[in-house]
């Protein structure tokens, strides 16, 4: 008999131990613990990554079904426990954790106290907005309090430098996890504050679990933030984390690398952004004169400024004939008034007492007054007597 008719074939040998693992009750429902690396959320729903802890490693696979019954994110550096079954995936022939729940190991606690302090602090105001200090445009000193070892402080100077090569990065080193660290970072910005040493301070750290991310959750740190005259841009952890710092600083930045990115501007953006308004004033300028220059050019060829006694002598024309027509109006005017006049004297002679003595009568007058009645005589008055051609007295006899 030949080896090849006693041999079994891999899908066979991974089918035989699937089964195997399956069928013990111990690998059917276990609770496991130990830290998250190589965290990937697929864009399926489904999570893969790898639980180790200091001396070994087992890949795990949470299914979406189970995925969105999840309270928290996972993300690496967690500490969790997870419950699930242990099995064999035939093709790559490899046994991993098929997870059904999961929560944070030994966090609970501390997210309590997170959760109870940001609330207290929110109350206080240590949140708002309207406190906030705007972050200047051209730092000169950009202060950094971070560990002085590690990728953190060498992507700040990289993007830093490379974003302005004149800036000044000033390092306070200071510890960013265990006991002591929040004292610390609390007396770090406030040493930076009393003695002036930056424009702009950037708070950072790298990522990790909640509990190496503790002490900027510290309400010390948190008040010393507050306290700042200096703005603060807070960096800690992946974009993911939130921080009571990221709260009460003046900016919160996803990333060291970004924080960096906010604290300094880009000169040679800045630069062509000047040259380009530049430009765009020069331009401006020159359409301003072109504009300027075709008003001018159809003000000196309107009639005003060719024939500029044009106008004016139109004026004259206009005044002429307003006159020519006044003198008419007067002199119709008159000529109507002069014959209106006229037929009144006419009227008035009609009736006046001097043409009734033109035909032979005469007007009795005592004392200048007319007499109109005999009774108004009596003998030896003296009355005037009138004619046509003049007066004479009589003595009544």
């Amino acid at each position: 008999m030949r080896y090849s008719d006693l041999a079994v074939t891999v899908s066979d040998l991974n089918k035989y131990i699937k089964e195997k693992i399956a069928n013990d009750e111990n690998l059917s429902q276990i609770l496991v613990k130990g830290e998250i690396s190589n965290f990937k959320n697929h864009y399926t729903g489904h999570m893969y990554f790898t639980l180790k802890d200091e001396n070994s490693l087992i890949k795990c696979i949470c299914f979406k079904s189970y995925a969105e019954k999840l309270t928290f994110m996972p993300k690496d550096g967690m500490k969790v426990i997870v419950l699930g079954s242990v099995s064999v995936f035939e093709r790559d022939g490899i046994y991993q954790i098929y997870v059904k729940m999961m929560e944070e190991d030994g966090l609970g606690d501390l997210y309590t106290k997170y959760q109870e302090l940001k609330q207290k602090l929110e109350k206080q105001g240590l949140f708002d907005e309207e406190h906030k200090i705007k972050i200047p445009l051209l730092p000169k000193v950009v202060g950094v309090l971070t560990s002085q070892t590690g990728s953190v402080i060498r992507d700040i100077i990289n993007v830093s430098t490379r974003r302005n090569p004149n800036i000044y990065i000033r390092l306070l080193p200071v510890p960013v996890q265990g006991e002591g660290a929040a004292e610390k970072i609390a007396a770090g910005i406030e040493y930076m504050n009393r003695n002036k040493l930056a424009d702009v301070l950037i708070l950072a750290r790298g990522g990790g679990s909640l509990e190496d991310l503790w002490p900027f959750n510290e309400e010390i740190v948190a008040h010393s933030i507050y306290n700042s005259e200096i703005p603060i841009i807070s960096a800690v952890g992946h974009e993911t984390d939130f921080t009571i710092a990221d709260f009460v600083a003046d900016l919160r930045a996803p990333t060291p690398s970004a924080a960096a990115e906010l604290a300094v501007p880009d000169v040679y953006e800045l630069k062509r952004k000047i040259e380009s308004l530049q430009d765009r004033l020069r331009m401006s300028l020159v359409k301003k004169v072109e504009v300027m220059k075709l008003r001018y050019d159809k003000c000196m060829a309107s009639s005003v400024f060719k024939d500029p006694y044009r106008k004016i002598n139109d004026n004259y024309q206009v005044i002429d004939n307003l006159i020519k027509r006044m003198d008419s109006a007067i002199k119709i005017k008159q000529e109507k008034e002069k014959n209106r006049y006229i037929e009144l004297v006419s009227k008035l002679d009609a009736l006046s007492p001097l043409k009734t003595l033109s035909r032979g009568y005469s007007l009795t007058e005592k004392e200048g007054k007319i007499i109109k009645s005999k009774d108004e005589l009596k003998k030896g008055d003296i009355i005037d007597i009138r004619f046509t051609d003049g007066n004479k007295k009589a003595t009544v006899n």
